[in-house]
């Protein structure tokens, strides 16, 4: 993987508002328990998440993602989910950039995928 870019960041949605930036929510579901006047995040770019059925799955299970990155990466090269990639691309030409996600795992995360991907436009 690419080193990401320094003006992105990875952050669970409980981390809060981060201090300075465009924070995005990443997941293509609504994170439990999260109420939408206290959401910490600017955007929520559901379109720029995996499929409901690639979601499915890989299910974060670490055997499963290297596979998932490739499968993700290529579902990102077309239809919604090339456009919603393009609108980060130019958040993050505004400013600094947090990809936020209610994964458990960041690492195993789409935006982390998201971050990668970023981070070798750069």
């Amino acid at each position: 993987m690419a080193a990401a870019h320094p003006a992105v960041r990875v952050a669970h949605v409980r981390d809060g508002r981060p201090a300075t930036g465009t924070a995005v929510l990443v997941d293509r579901l609504w994170p439990r328990g999260q109420s939408k006047a206290a959401a910490p995040w600017d955007v929520w770019l559901r379109d720029v998440a995996p499929s409901t059925d690639l979601r499915r799955w890989y299910g974060h299970d670490p055997d499963r993602h290297a596979e998932f990155v490739r499968r993700y990466r290529a579902e990102l090269g077309g239809g919604e989910q090339a456009a919603a990639l393009a609108r980060l691309r130019a958040l993050l030409a505004a400013g600094p950039l947090t990809l936020m996600t209610a994964s458990r795992d960041l690492a195993l995360s789409q935006a982390a995928v998201l971050a990668d991907l970023l981070g070798a436009d750069a």
